[in-house]
């Protein structure tokens, strides 16, 4: 436990804490905007939000809009006609279950269209800071097993292990750090292990 905490603090001292890097005013808006951030970076998405959250930003907007103009306004985005179909649905679904209210737990958030854990997690935290467990993408995936946090190849599996291994007060900066490392350092295809402050901790150097 001691380690894992000498490798938190050692993380937060290189990035901006609990903040995440996605524009959103609403809590329906974050939620559009995670549901975009798939296989897309934030920086993509904070571009299209900006435009699109003019033309529309609430369930009941998105409801009744067409599907093809959803799609012409995100069709910058990675996957943005599969991405469309989701906004719509769970706009619908908002309207109709939740009193067009983006709600606030695990299995409600889950339950809409498009949305899964790793997403949820994003959501409880930065919209209404409520912290169950902690976002899992490809960087967090990538890096826990670097870590030695996980040795997991699947997210849910990944996140069980650090929910172990992490001290509960931790979760809600964890969401954001192994994200921030993966993109600034610890890289996919070239990883910049020269500018790794927690080199000493990782098992495959």
């Amino acid at each position: 436990m001691k380690k894992v905490e000498e490798l938190i603090i050692e993380l937060s001292k290189c990035y901006d804490g609990e903040k995440g890097s996605l524009d959103f005013t609403t809590p329906f808006e974050l939620l559009v905007a995670v549901m975009l951030s798939a296989q897309c970076t934030d920086a993509r998405v904070n571009i299209v939000t900006k435009t699109l959250f003019k033309v529309a930003n609430t369930p009941e907007r998105f409801a009744k809009m067409d599907i093809k103009e959803i799609e012409n306004l995100i069709s910058s985005i990675s996957f943005f006609r599969n991405k469309a179909k989701h906004i719509k649905e769970c706009s619908i679904q908002i309207i109709e279950k939740f009193n067009g209210n983006v709600p606030e737990t695990m299995e409600e958030l889950t339950s809409l269209s498009g949305i899964g854990r790793k997403s949820a997690n994003v959501i409880m935290l930065e919209a209404f800071n409520k912290c169950e467990g902690i976002a899992v993408d490809t960087h967090a995936l990538r890096i826990s097993k670097k870590l030695g946090l996980s040795k997991e190849n699947e997210p849910l599996k990944v996140e069980k292990d650090l929910l172990k291994k992490i001290p509960k007060k931790y979760w809600p900066l964890m969401n954001h750090l192994l994200v921030y490392h993966g993109r600034a350092v610890c890289t996919a295809q070239k990883p910049k292990c020269e500018e790794c402050t927690v080199k000493r901790f990782c098992k495959m150097k």
